[in-house]
């Protein structure tokens, strides 16, 4: 993404964002490179800024991946290209969800503002989809239980069906009176 003007569409740059969190160690994160993309500034400036401010940046706000976590990345997003071949020099920090409310008050400019509000939204929607999603989740494993043993019990009754299909009629007299015509 380019540097935008200062109109800056919501509905576009939360489909943007939703598509640049990734779970790592288990915490929904954005990487450093793509959110200084958003907020229009050079990677390194968002750093910069981000260094001079370290005491509002707990480990559990922000933190730089492993190597084995950059390549995943790599691979996965077809992300930079190797150290030495024009790409990263460094490894990657990422920002919780936390730390990239907290990137709005180390940068402060309009836009900034703008897209962290957009960034918080995302973060919050995926959250409560997330919730919805554990909600059906739970629901599906009731009904699991539920119907458990219904699979055995149904198989027995085919089976028993079969059987008596299968069976040649018998050869005893019908029940009942049998009166004849004259």
């Amino acid at each position: 993404m380019k540097k935008a003007s200062s109109e800056i569409n919501p509905h576009i740059l939360g489909k943007i964002v939703e598509k640049r969190i990734f779970v790592i160690r288990g915490l929904k994160v954005m990487i450093d490179s793509d959110l200084a993309d958003l907020y229009g500034v050079e990677t390194k400036y968002l750093k910069r800024a981000v260094n001079r401010n370290q005491e509002r940046f707990p480990e559990h706000f922000m933190f730089e991946i492993s190597a084995e976590e950059d390549q995943i990345l790599r691979c996965q997003f077809v992300t930079s290209k190797v150290v030495g071949r024009g790409g990263r020099r460094y490894l990657p920090f990422v920002f919780t969800e936390q730390g990239v409310a907290m990137l709005s008050s180390v940068l402060n400019s309009q836009r900034a503002i703008q897209v962290n509000i957009i960034n918080m939204t995302t973060f919050v929607q995926m959250r409560e989809l997330a919730g919805k999603n554990k909600d059906i989740l739970q629901q599906i494993e009731a009904l699991e239980r539920k119907y458990e043993g219904h699979d055995r019990q149904l198989q027995e009754v085919f089976t028993a069906m079969r059987d008596l299909m299968a069976s040649p009629p018998s050869k005893r007299r019908p029940i009942g009176i049998n009166i004849e015509k004259k």
